[in-house]
């Protein structure tokens, strides 16, 4: 009788195993199933727009190495123009480190769903275990604290170049979007700390002891009266809703503003180095007049027709294509343009934005038909021609650009195309391009005149 009570206890626990290792066999498979899919799709997203971008003209920007690595270094990472405004570039330090930094524990994460663990890392590198998850916490709270003064700076306090009308629609309700993610991705990373702890206090199988977190270890002990399974529930869904929550973040950031967590840093490393305010000669415009110089130098038979500026993504740099996906949407480069504070249509976001927008239609062009197929439409379907000529050139937009972005090149290059390529200009410009062809200046006078104000002197 005994003996059969044994046996039956045997095959009840050998059964209870076999369900458990069974179980967590499936959760390591559906883990790794969907890993690879959000990674998969994420770099299938991230092919896609490298591949718009590299439909721009070539810039060779590899210049000057040692400089572009600290561009990349203050600017991107350091975020060095930010802090002009100190108290605003600490809060936006705190959710940008919190978002690089807290990451490194996803690695764990990844590799405990893979191989069926639980803290890893925990028996390798003890004591600095603890430090990193109490340093995890710490900024995962400045991040839940910055994210909401950043949703009552949009939302309720509504700063200006918040409420533009260039934010109507998705726009605004994007950056709302990820203000919302990253406060519930923190959320949920806290309180699986608390629940794990809470169970390390009960002595619950596979929880170890990891010795006191800051934050989490508050509010454990508020837990102490749930029951093991219970506890086990709420630390396994936070930790599967947190990674879930990370992989869809990961594949949303290709749709959305926030792209510039990512190409911020090959942005300010790509950066134009030249002093502000230097336009670039047109080529074909010195070898007009190389060869009318120098006629011999003139090429013989039928040439390519010149193009002169922008009428289209294909016509601008890649750069001014990277700046445009790396645009944050934070209008300090609209809130410093003389003329839109002076109330001209012109926005410097706006243009950055219209960019993206036409290339993400010639992109979602070219993977429709193979290629590109003319759709009629250009960049002058999103830019008017007012918002092009209230542009003063002055470079206070680049200047105020936290990524190194340049909405003015894309100007230039679109008013070169509108003056040279269809001859519209206001008649005011015309006789002043007139004058300079014929009088070398700007105004109506002979050059033998030029001087002759001096006479009056003797």
């Amino acid at each position: 009788m005994l003996q059969n009570n044994h046996d039956a206890l045997s095959t009840v626990i050998f059964y209870l195993s076999s369900t458990n290792l069974l179980m967590q066999i499936v959760q390591q498979i559906i883990f790794i199933a969907v890993a690879a899919f959000a990674i998969w799709l994420f770099a299938k997203n991230i092919s896609i727009i490298r591949r718009n971008i590299l439909l721009g003209k070539d810039e060779d920007l590899n210049d000057n190495k040692q400089l572009r690595w600290r561009n990349l270094l203050l600017l991107a990472f350091g975020q060095k123009k930010m802090f002009r405004n100190p108290l605003v570039a600490v809060m936006h330090f705190i959710v940008y480190a919190g978002f690089i930094i807290i990451n490194i524990e996803v690695l764990e994460i990844v590799l405990d769903g893979m191989i069926g663990t639980h803290r890893l890392f925990l028996p390798y590198i003890g004591g600095l275990y603890t430090f990193l998850i109490n340093a995890f916490e710490i900024l995962a709270l400045g991040v839940l604290i910055a994210c909401s003064i950043f949703l009552v700076r949009r939302n309720i306090i509504k700063l200006k170049r918040f409420i533009s009308k260039d934010l109507d629609g998705w726009p605004r309700s994007d950056a709302n979007y990820i203000l919302i993610t990253e406060i519930i991705l923190m959320t949920l990373f806290l309180i699986m700390n608390s629940a794990d702890r809470a169970l390390q206090f009960k002595g619950a199988a596979h929880y170890h002891e990891t010795g006191n977190f800051l934050i989490s270890g508050i509010i454990a002990p508020m837990m102490n009266g749930l029951s093991v399974s219970a506890l086990v529930i709420i630390e396994r869904s936070c930790w599967w809703l947190h990674i879930l929550g990370i992989f869809a973040f990961l594949n949303y950031l290709p749709y959305s503003k926030h792209l510039h967590i990512l190409l911020a840093f090959p942005n300010a490393y790509y950066a134009r180095l030249e002093p502000m305010g230097k336009m670039d000669n047109m080529e074909n415009v010195q070898n007009e007049v190389k060869y009318m110089m120098q006629p011999e130098l003139a090429p013989t038979g039928e040439t390519a027709p010149m193009k002169f500026g922008a009428k289209d993504v294909f016509d601008l740099s890649w750069k001014s294509l990277l700046d445009s996906y790396s645009c944050t949407e934070c209008g300090r480069c609209s809130a410093a343009c003389p003329a839109n504070q002076t109330g001209k249509l012109l926005s410097p976001r706006k243009i950055m934005m219209d960019t993206r927008d036409r290339l993400e239609a010639v992109g979602k062009n070219i993977r429709a038909n193979g290629e590109f197929k003319d759709d009629g439409k250009n960049l002058f379907s999103h830019i008017t021609v007012e918002e092009l000529r209230a542009c003063t050139t002055c470079n206070a937009c680049v200047q105020e650009c936290p990524v190194s972005i340049s909405p003015l090149q894309i100007i230039l290059e679109l008013r070169r195309s509108l003056i040279m390529e269809d001859s519209n200009a206001p008649q005011e410009w015309n006789v002043m391009f007139g004058n300079i062809e014929n009088n070398f200046a700007p105004w109506k006078f002979s050059p033998d005149d030029r001087d002759k104000w001096a006479d009056e002197l003797n």
